[in-house]
């Protein structure tokens, strides 16, 4: 792959859903400190990494323009699958400069700001991995989602039963891993997502990281 850039794209003009509470956490501090550090690590094991890789094989569409979004140095993308181009937005300009699926990246905090620096169905796609229980605005970002992908274009939500706990919003400690599943599934509905699904990925129950995820297609 060739030279990544880093994309400094103009917002759009209007802030989806102004009236969109932010939810608590129990760190209200500064997310640009707490992710200043980069981590090159992978918070589910390599079973469940697998299994993202697998449901991204299954959803998104070949040779299609991904968004990866809250994206890192990873993208778990199926290595033998090409796409038009991949876009990463993430907090960390080391982790997003490493990861080798991207094209571009813009580093960006959806929660101090979730609009997207991107235009009206610039995407075919969009994947978020492990980090929506992070998003204190979700479905003010997920309506941003649904604007920027084409109609009809996929999101997959992936997560597991790991966290860093002080940054996850409360809501997503007082449930269990149906209850991710029902949370998550009604932000995207409330986004306009439609044929929202559920899905349990589990690899091996027992043996390894749970994976759940909700796939829903812009209308």
């Amino acid at each position: 792959m060739g030279q990544k850039t880093l994309t400094r794209a103009a917002h759009h003009d209007l802030m989806p859903d102004p009236g969109e509470r932010p939810l608590p956490r129990v760190d209200e501090s500064s997310d640009a400190l707490f992710y200043r550090q980069p981590r090159f690590v992978t918070h589910i094991d390599d079973a469940a990494i697998r299994a993202v890789t697998g449901l991204y094989r299954e959803v998104l569409p070949p040779g299609g323009r991904v968004l990866d979004l809250m994206s890192s140095w990873v993208s778990h993308l199926p290595p033998e699958v090409e796409y038009a181009r991949v876009v990463g937005l993430g907090m960390n300009e080391a982790e997003l400069a490493r990861n080798e699926r991207l094209n571009a990246y813009v580093v960006h905090d959806l929660n101090a700001d979730p609009r997207l620096p991107f235009a009206d169905a610039e995407f075919d796609a969009c994947t978020i991995c492990v980090s929506i229980d992070y998003l204190t605005r979700p479905v003010s970002v997920l309506r941003e989602v649904a604007r920027v992908l084409t109609p009809g274009g996929p999101l997959v939500v992936t997560f597991s039963n790991r966290c860093f706990p002080t940054k996850a919003v409360l809501p997503w400690h007082r449930l269990d891993d149906a209850g991710h599943v029902s949370l998550v599934s009604g932000w995207l509905k409330e986004a306009g997502f439609v044929a929202v699904e559920g899905l349990d990925r589990s690899p091996a129950p027992g043996r390894s990281d749970p994976l759940f995820a909700v796939v829903g297609h812009a209308g």
